[in-house]
């Protein structure tokens, strides 16, 4: 099955990427996006979708700029994740092939996102929403169009969101953080994939 989980490897540097993509992926989440404002973010996914890329999807999240978006694709990145809603880096993205995934927090930037093309929303911080807001948006929102909980989700909670609507998370920290060990990104990643899985069964 194909989970709606985006492992976010904030910080990782390219000598770890293969053996964290490596049990990410082992562990069953095959979505793995790499911050823009990690050290070398761009080798790192070069790495990885040379590496895995028949089994698993790769990308940059922070993108800010569309000159960012032409690098990612450059390396052979699918995933474009923002933090803002950039109706140009959004455009750029698409007229590239890739997917596009932006940051919102209100219903104007929801709507100006798929205007111009998003192909699913990143909620964050989620927090600010919580599972009620995020419901409320989504009454007005496409019903095809995929929806991420970002900041805030986790484990403990992913039941909630999905109640409110919300089809998949990022997961960053409880994932993975600088100085994390193989085996506890190992661990974190089973561990949010068990959650996921008996939260959807629910």
């Amino acid at each position: 099955m194909s989970r709606q989980l985006i492992a976010i490897l904030r910080g990782i540097e390219p000598v770890q990427a293969l053996e964290i993509a490596e049990v990410i992926i082992n562990a069953g989440i095959t979505k793995i996006e790499v911050p823009m404002n990690s050290p070398d973010a761009l080798q790192s996914i070069k790495l990885m979708v040379e590496r895995f890329g028949e089994s698993a999807e790769f990308g940059a999240g922070t993108v800010l700029k569309v000159a960012q978006v032409d690098a990612v694709a450059a390396v052979g990145g699918k995933l474009i994740v923002s933090p803002n809603c950039n109706t140009q880096v959004i455009q750029r993205t698409k007229a590239l092939g890739l997917q596009s995934f932006p940051g919102v927090l209100t219903p104007t930037e929801a709507f100006s996102a798929i205007d111009a093309g998003a192909d699913g929303l990143k909620f964050f911080p989620a927090s600010v929403l919580g599972p009620s807001g995020v419901a409320a948006m989504k009454a007005v929102l496409p019903k095809d169009l995929p929806t991420f909980a970002v900041g805030g989700a986790n484990a403990d909670n992913f039941d909630q969101w999905l109640a409110a609507g919300i089809d998949g998370f990022g997961i960053g920290s409880a994932i993975f953080k600088p100085g994390f060990s193989t085996q506890q990104v190992k661990d974190a990643a089973e561990l949010m994939v068990a959650a996921y899985d008996r939260a959807k069964e629910l």
